[in-house]
Parts: C-alpha cells; sequence; structure tokens
C-alpha cells in the first residue's frame, strides 16, 4: 500500500499546489490513499467546510489537524458531520469530533488514521503516549496498517514517540513546524518516521506568512496581523510503501514539488 501523507497546507497557496500536483503524484507513485493536514488550510489558520470540500475533490481521502483545528467557528458543527477530518485523539472528552478513524482504499484495503498532538511547548492535553497505547488496542485488531500524524513542537517529543511506537504502527510522521526534516528513515522495528513532513505553501515566508509582517511582530514587538504570503509554491510531504499484510514499512521518501515546474 502506497500512502502519500502531505505537510501542513497553507492557505489558498497550499490548496493550488493540491489542485495543480496531486493528480500527478496520484499517477507517478500509483498512490493508493492521500492524507494531508489541513488546520491551516482556510486562510491560514483552520478550516472551513468549503475548503474540506475542495480538498476531497482535488483527491485527499483524510485530514488530519492540530492545535488550529478551532480557529473557524464553524468547525465545532462540521467536525460532528464529517468523519474525514480528525482531530488531535488526545483532546479531552466531550470534545466534538474523533480523533481516529479507519479508511478503505479504492482497492478495499484498510488502514487506520490517528492524530496526536504533543504538549512541550505548546498547550496542555491528555498524554500523548497513553492515549496512543489505549488507542491501539482496539484499532489494531481492525487493521494492519496504522498512521500517526503527531503535531508537536519539539523534536524531542517526535523522536521519543516514534521510538515509542516503533513496531507497533506503520508510520509516525510529523507535522505542526511546517519545516521538513531531513532524517525520513525506517526503524528497526519496521516503523516508518519523519519528524516533520513539512508545509504545502508559499516558500518564500516565514513557515507561510508573509515576511514583513512576522519581521515587524519580531523588531517590534507589537501585534501584527499576519497574512498569508504568495510566492514560490511547493507541496512537501512523504510517500510511505506499506506491506499491509504485516503493517511493517518498506520505505518513506520525502517529496518537494514546486506549483507551475513540469
Amino acid at each position: 500500500m502506497k500512502i502519500l501523507f502531505i505537510g501542513d497546507i497553507v492557505g489558498k497557496p497550499g490548496r493550488q499546489a493540491i489542485n495543480q500536483l496531486l493528480p500527478g503524484l496520484k499517477k507517478e507513485f500509483n498512490l493508493d490513499f492521500v492524507i494531508a493536514n489541513a488546520e491551516n488550510a482556510a486562510g491560514g489558520s483552520g478550516i472551513t467546510s468549503k475548503v474540506a470540500k475542495e480538498l476531497f475533490e482535488s483527491g485527499v481521502g483524510a485530514l488530519t489537524s492540530g492545535d488550529h483545528i478551532w480557529k473557524k467557528r464553524e468547525i465545532f458543527e462540521i467536525m460532528n458531520q464529517e468523519e474525514r477530518i480528525l482531530r488531535p485523539l488526545n483532546f479531552p472528552l466531550g470534545v466534538p469530533g474523533r480523533g481516529r478513524a479507519i479508511f478503505k482504499t479504492d482497492n478495499h484495503l484498510s488502514l487506520c488514521l490517528i492524530n496526536l498532538q504533543g504538549r512541550v511547548f505548546m498547550e496542555a492535553l491528555d498524554c500523548p503516549f497513553r492515549t496512543i497505547s489505549e488507542a491501539l488496542e482496539a484499532v489494531s485488531k481492525k487493521t494492519k496498517v496504522i498512521i500517526v500524524d503527531f503535531h508537536a513542537e519539539a523534536t524531542s517529543e517526535k523522536v521519543a514517540m516514534g521510538w515509542y511506537l516503533d513496531g507497533k504502527i506503520s508510520a509516525l510522521l510529523g507535522t505542526h513546524t511546517h519545516i521538513q526534516t531531513a532524517d525520513e528513515k525506517i526503524l528497526p522495528q519496521g516503523t516508518a518516521y519523519i519528524t516533520d513532513a513539512g508545509m504545502t505553501g508559499p516558500l518564500n515566508s516565514v513557515i507561510g506568512r508573509r515576511v514583513e509582517d512576522v519581521l515587524e511582530r519580531f523588531i517590534t514587538g507589537v501585534p501584527v496581523r499576519f497574512e498569508v504570503a504568495s510566492e514560490n509554491i511547493e507541496l512537501q510531504g512523504v510517500v510511505v510503501d506499506i506491506d499491509e499484510n504485516i503493517g511493517r514499512a518498506r520505505s518513506i521518501a520525502r517529496i518537494q514539488r514546486k506549483v507551475g515546474e513540469g
């Protein structure tokens, strides 16, 4: 089973990259399923039903999120209706939506997608380590292929989670920092790992926002509205090849594709 995981989509430029590049990537890699982190897909922060529909129509099969998932008011209603959008599983009980789901590919293969959020340098949620352990007891009986989007700030927390889940899941894919790391690997027990899958959006920016806005905030300390940048758009992510019979990864490869090339 070949899965494309797309790093954090930022605003309209990120969606443009999906619309233009995803059809070609599906053919190039013979993909079975596409996952994207979309918590910043609507105006650079949050997600709306219109944006989610656009991404699904472009060929994305499931959307993950993180700490910005609640930025748009309508998300509270969306999360209880749309099973293809996940929020972090380790939010407390009673929060709208779901943090895990089973999906079927076009050729009837099954996979479980789990969304987790870290706690280091972020708002405190339930322990992601204990949360994922409890979840795996249930989902491991339903499918061998388990993908985890770990939305976290600290590289140490992501690396620790990778080792913690090695051999228990198919892939641990980090998001949140918008900076693609060069540490993709297959861990000893067969779990694919990368600290951060990167960003799908404008590279001439500060993690997707206009450079001048961010510089003003750093230099003056005065609150500034951060607008989404628009130049040098790229799709970043990873392609993971998984043996669906045993749930172990065969390979993981970073991708970086620019809009307008090729």
